[in-house]
């Protein structure tokens, strides 16, 4: 350009090139712009790869590329999943550069499924989740059938997702690997922008509850919201775009891609199957802890045995790393792989960088699978994520810092530290925000309960059946039930014990093991206002009744002869219709599985779940034999129970519960049953405890929860059929009972999980807990919202209270042997045997049968119950202690003490079993009887072969009892009084015992 001046004005003169190449890029510039405004973008001339449909249904068309190529005859078959908002063509955007294109030139045979669009496809909008999975489980099969291979199976993002979820289905049945791109298994490890897990948990279930019912996501809002992700991005590219609108060459190579996520890569997405992936897959990471329902059956990825190959994005903020690896800790069984890229959740599969690394190396992994090449460059062993080293993601640094790098080349090391800070207050912040959100709620439900309220547990589960009815509410044999299908089998139920002439506040007689039924049962006796008087199977079953008050009996088929023989009216339930009863001629039996109730009309009298707070809603026995006692349960006693467990273990919907302790144990139905109800957590059952399902049914069911009674989990440790390696879902065991001993090798075995133990008192409202799990052995401290508790200072010798100087009882001190009393509530007005004036004028307290000792820490330890102390020449001795004394020491099993009399003392024993047959010495006996005081010691200490075990898996002493003294042997220590010490118990020191020569 130059200026020159002329008759005194400036003027500006133009060089021609610049002139004509200002009107060349103006030209283009509108005629590109005109063609993109036309067709939605440049037409760049490559044309797509050649496919044929193989296979057509309403819910999708599988493709075969290339199938007249010899690949298609001699190649190993790879099936490609998209996810369900990207169309099929993500996998052919680019012929040459594509991943169809490339996985054909490396000689395999590539499949695509194309789900199509639902608002074109007729009832597209209906599809659920399960509907694909089930068409991806046919899909196998069919490409297996033309083929007569098995296949690869690979999918992107979510589309990876239903590979895992199929593959678990199918069991690895017919895969011959698993290919995933940017397809995250633990979704609520690393959650975009630093969301807290509550936040995203809540926000899924009520999106899956309240919107996606109704509602669908449109191809159009699938677009945007994958553009919002990385606003800065879209706006870049498309400025980048614009700017070279006028360079036709520099932007066609290009061009497939952006027109593929502008426009035409996008498809709409069903409301029911948004739904189920809120609900499954982010409020309760199902994936992660199993679990998760295809077809009413429950699957966990732990049951997928065949290769898994993951590709990680570093800067993948949909498929985060990190939860990307939460496949090599849900799938213990497989051999976990992966490759990692320097790209975004889009790139892997899309791009020159997936063209150059991703399918090359999806096309030597399965060379190498299917024994043809070698292990891939860049391809390792997937190691098991560290959160603590990982963080939580790329949603907040990783983004932050790519933010401000693309605004400016400048400030990435700040940006990366101010997000550092950011993640660590959101993580810190997040575990408190959870447990304050689950907890706050259900206390202060807790507290507005009053004696006239109605809360039971047949509203508990309408009330829930009402709010959410297709959530899960139980797992029996795989098959998972709704809360709407288990209220209409209550319902049911209720129809025919009406027909039976069951009324409100009658006693029925519940006598069944552990199954859907018997919670049915209950629930249904519950709906009518009737108690339920729950029997433990065995020979207390007459005293039960009697006991109970029982007036009709329902049983399962299993206990309907020990029914039968109680004389009393029998209903039986469970088993389904197809089962054959043999019932004897004119026993007064009822089958309710075979009752007509459709011409069944409810009485005038009928109100659903009448059942008032302070009233009687279940009757329980504790002990057995000649110690069988009653145990009331008002509606109160068993909501303080539902949700102080709900609250101490922090139970959610994302929980499963296994339930292995039976309804019959205050455990299964305080704690069980009504813990996971009150949490909203599901309930898995089994038939009973078997050992050899455990391992299986935990993983299956994604069990986070293990509920127990006393020695229940010795069942399941000694099994050799146990396989349960460090990679579980279970985070906690949860019951009473358990010997310190169990505890100890419990925690060994499932670390990290935790052990919650609980004191329950099934009369009162004391509820205790070892939140906290550090002092094995301990009961815990006061739940909160549980009754005020104090230990009222208890003389073992003489049975007796303790009295001060004006008459009123002395509370105990730290170390004091005291007797539990729990402060009644509003309503408690079920409850009797209240005492008065104990600590001051007109107190009132509630005791119970336990001593207890309380530490200086406020925790309480259980020593004995009142009817179970020993009394011996040298003072009382607590079995509870020395059990838990004898079951310190690392070689003995079991262990119990009871009191015997010898010739004309009595005197206390104590019975144990060994782990490996290894007999502890003397010396060792000695030992660990030194952590209490002599006079609580016991006289004698034996090992037996076995320790009988009652209903609730107790260890009894009733037969050894019954045995008398135990003969000497070398395995028989008597305590020596004038040593303190236990020595060998010979023939001598037990006729001097017998003759009463001995000192």
């Amino acid at each position: 350009m130059r200026t020159r001046r002329r008759k005194g004005e400036w003027a500006v003169g133009l060089d021609s090139d610049v002139v004509t190449e200002s009107v060349r890029r103006l030209v283009a510039t509108a005629q590109n712009g005109l063609e993109v405004l036309r067709f939605g973008g440049l037409e760049p001339g490559a044309s797509s790869s050649p496919y044929q449909v193989v296979e057509r249904t309403p819910m999708y068309r599988l493709r075969r590329y290339f199938p007249e190529s010899d690949t298609a005859s001699t190649g190993f078959p790879v099936i490609l999943v998209p996810p369900m908002m990207v169309s099929a063509e993500v996998y052919d955007v680019t012929r040459d550069a594509g991943a169809v294109g490339t996985l054909h030139e490396a000689g395999l045979d590539p499949w695509v499924v194309d789900f199509g669009s639902p608002d074109q496809e007729e009832g597209g909008w209906k599809r659920t989740l399960t509907d694909h999975l089930l068409a991806l489980d046919e899909i196998v099969d069919c490409v297996r059938a033309y083929t007569g291979r098995d296949v690869h199976l690979g999918g992107y993002s979510q589309g990876g997702m239903f590979c895992y979820q199929a593959a678990a289905y199918r069991r690895s049945r017919g895969i011959a690997s698993l290919i995933t791109f940017g397809s995250p298994v633990d979704t609520l490890a690393a959650l975009p922008f630093g969301i807290p897990e509550i936040v995203a948990t809540r926000s899924a279930d009520f999106l899956a509850d309240h919107v996606f019912n109704r509602l669908a996501i449109t191809g159009w809002m699938a677009r945007t919201g994958f553009q919002l992700l990385d606003p800065v991005k879209t706006l870049r590219s498309r400025v980048d775009f614009l700017l070279q609108l006028h360079d036709r060459e520099a932007l066609l190579p290009r061009e497939p891609q952006r027109r593929f996520l502008d426009t035409e890569g996008w498809v709409a997405w069903s409301g029911p199957a948004v739904a189920e992936v809120l609900r499954q897959f982010i409020a309760h990471n199902r994936m992660m802890s199993g679990g998760f329902v295809i077809n009413d059956r429950a699957v966990s990825l732990a049951e997928i045995t065949c290769p898994v190959l993951a590709f990680v994005g570093e800067v993948d903020d949909i498929g985060q790393p990190l939860a990307v690896r939460g496949i090599r800790k849900a799938a213990p069984r497989a051999e976990v792989y992966e490759y990692t890229l320097r790209a975004g959740h889009f790139g892997l599969v899309v791009g020159s960088l997936a063209g150059q690394q991703t399918w090359p190396s999806v096309a030597e992994w399965v060379q190498w699978r299917e024994g043809t090449g070698d292990r891939p460059v860049g391809i390792a062993p997937m190691v098991m994520p560290d959160p603590e080293k990982e963080g939580t993601g790329v949603s907040v640094a990783s983004r932050l810092t790519h933010t401000v790098a693309t605004l400016a080349d400048v400030g990435t090391d700040f940006g990366r530290g101010v997000a550092g800070v950011a993640v660590g207050a959101v993580r810190g912040a997040r575990d408190l925000t959870g447990e304050a959100a689950r907890a706050l709620p259900r206390l202060a439900r807790l507290g507005q309960i009053q004696s006239r309220t109605r809360i039971s547990v047949g509203g508990l589960l309408a009330e829930i059946g009402r709010k959410s009815p297709k959530r899960e509410c139980f797992i029996f044999e795989d098959r998972v039930y709704t809360f709407d299908a288990v209220n209409r089998r209550i319902d049911n139920i209720v129809l025919g014990l009406v027909d039976n002439g069951i009324r409100p506040a009658m006693h029925v007689g519940v006598l069944m093991d552990v199954r859907p039924s018997a919670m049915a049962a209950v629930a249904a006796i519950s709906r009518l206002g009737g108690v339920s008087v729950l029997i433990p199977p065995g020979p207390d079953v007459p005293e039960a009744v009697r006991l109970g008050g029982v007036e009709k009996i329902i049983a399962d088929p299993e206990n309907l002869d020990a029914a039968v023989e109680t004389g009393l009216p029998v209903l039986v339930l469970g088993g389904g219709d197809v089962r054959d009863l043999d019932i004897e001629p004119g026993a007064d039996v009822v089958d309710l599985e075979r009752l007509d109730i459709a011409s069944v009309q409810l009485p005038g009298w009928y109100v659903p779940d009448p059942g008032l707070a302070r009233e009687l809603a279940f009757v329980l026995f504790s002990g057995s034999g000649e110690t069988l006692a009653v145990r009331r349960v008002t509606n109160y006693r068993w909501a303080l129970s539902a949700f102080g467990t709900a609250t101490a273990a922090s139970l959610g919907r994302g929980d499963t519960m296994y339930c292995l302790a039976p309804l019959h144990h205050s455990s299964g139905l305080l704690v069980s049953f009504g813990g996971a109800l009150a949490g909203g957590a599901r309930i898995a059952l089994s038939r009973g405890l078997d050992p050899s399902l455990f391992s299986e049914e935990v993983h299956r069911y994604g069990v986070t929860v293990v509920t127990y009674t006393w020695s229940m989990m010795r069942e399941v440790l000694d099994s050799p059929s146990l396989h349960i390696d460090t990679i579980h879902p279970i985070r906690l065991f949860i019951g009473s009972g358990m010997p310190p001993g169990l505890w100890r090798r419990t925690l060994e075995r499932f670390a990290p999980a935790r052990v919650l133990e609980f004191y329950a008192s099934t009369e009162g409202n004391v509820v205790l807990a070892n939140v906290s799990g550090s002092k094995i052995g301990s009961k815990g401290r006061p739940l909160p919202g549980s009754a005020e508790v104090r230990l009222a200072t208890y003389d073992a010798e003489t049975g007796r209270l303790v009295e001060d100087a004006r008459g009123f009882v002395r509370e105990a001190q730290v170390g004091e042997v005291g007797l539990l009393l729990g402060k009644p509530g509003p309503a408690n007005s079920a409850i009797v045997g209240v005492m008065r004036g104990v600590f001051e004028p007109g107190d009132v307290w509630v005791p119970t049968d336990y001593l207890f000792r309380r530490d200086a820490d406020g925790d309480y330890w259980l020593i004995d119950s009142r009817r179970t102390v020993i009394q011996t020449v040298h003072g009382p001795v607590f079995t509870q202690c020395v059990a838990d004394v004898l079951e310190s020491i690392p070689r003995v099993d079991l262990a119990v003490a009871y009191g015997l009399t010898v010739g004309p003392r009595h005197i206390a024993v104590a019975a144990c079993t060994l782990r490996e047959n290894r007999a502890p010495t003397a010396a060792e006996i000695t030992a660990a009887f030194d952590a209490i005081p002599p006079e609580e010691r016991p006289d004698l200490v034996h090992v037996v072969p076995r320790i009988p075990l009652g209903p609730s898996y107790r260890p009894s002493a009733d037969r050894l009892r019954e045995q008398g003294l135990p003969d000497p042997t070398v395995r028989t220590w008597y305590l020596n009084p004038d040593t303190g010490t236990y020595k060998r118990f010979t023939k001598a020191v037990a006729a001097a015992w017998k003759a009463g020569t001995a000192g």
